[in-house]
């Protein structure tokens, strides 16, 4: 058994909570800009898709892991009950919740499967699978577009670095150009939160 890790002794720790603070913020910053002015040709086509298939009574599909899990469900929530005002829902639904589906699906037939089982019984065509990586290479969400794809939705990817494997799968690719984990997901929400904005407008409801 693996000992456990020896506790910090704060007394001897330096740490200049200035320096921390300033560099997060430039950082941030940066790879806001850079986001802002590499994908608003990508998201404009997110949106339409989007618009599109609920317009036409089709849903949105989010998923992904651990992070991007809980992207995938706070951005579902927001469409199904409201992002800014009262007003209809929209039909959206996150993969990463039905736990006894998780786990049956894990224990069945393996992690990789966790969402091309889903997508498999619950998308249809029309509809949009939104896959949420930030390395671009997590099986599973690889899985989930492949199988969307197979079965006529559109696929979408939010990914980083260079946008991996999910490159091969997706009708509309959104990658941040960053290296770093979190900066990625900082931006993931970003556009996840414009997106609901922005269909609130398209569609008339907001």
């Amino acid at each position: 058994m693996k000992p456990p890790a020896k506790r910090a002794d704060s007394a001897s720790t330096t740490f200049d909570l200035d320096s921390y603070w300033s560099t997060e913020r430039h950082d941030h910053l940066a790879i806001a800009a850079k986001t802002f002015d590499s994908l608003k040709d990508d998201f404009s086509a997110l949106v339409d898709s989007c618009a599109r298939s609920l317009a036409s009574g089709g849903k949105l599909l989010f998923f992904g892991n651990g992070g991007s899990a809980a992207d995938a469900q706070h951005l579902a929530t927001e469409l199904t009950v409201r992002f800014i005002k009262d007003r209809a829902p929209l039909a959206a639904i996150a993969l990463t919740t039905d736990t006894s589906s998780l786990t049956a699906i894990g224990n069945d037939f393996g992690f990789d499967y966790l969402f091309s089982r889903q997508i498999d019984a619950l998308g249809s065509a029309g509809d949009v699978a939104i896959g949420i990586s930030t390395s671009g290479n997590s099986p599973n969400v690889l899985n989930g577009l492949h199988a969307a794809r197979a079965k006529n939705l559109i696929t979408v990817g939010l990914s980083g670095r260079e946008g991996g494997k999910m490159r091969e799968y997706c009708d509309i690719l959104l990658v941040v150009p960053s290296e770093t984990t979190a900066r990625i997901q900082e931006m993931h929400i970003t556009i996840g939160h414009m997106l609901c904005g922005a269909l609130e407008q398209k569609l008339g409801l907001a």
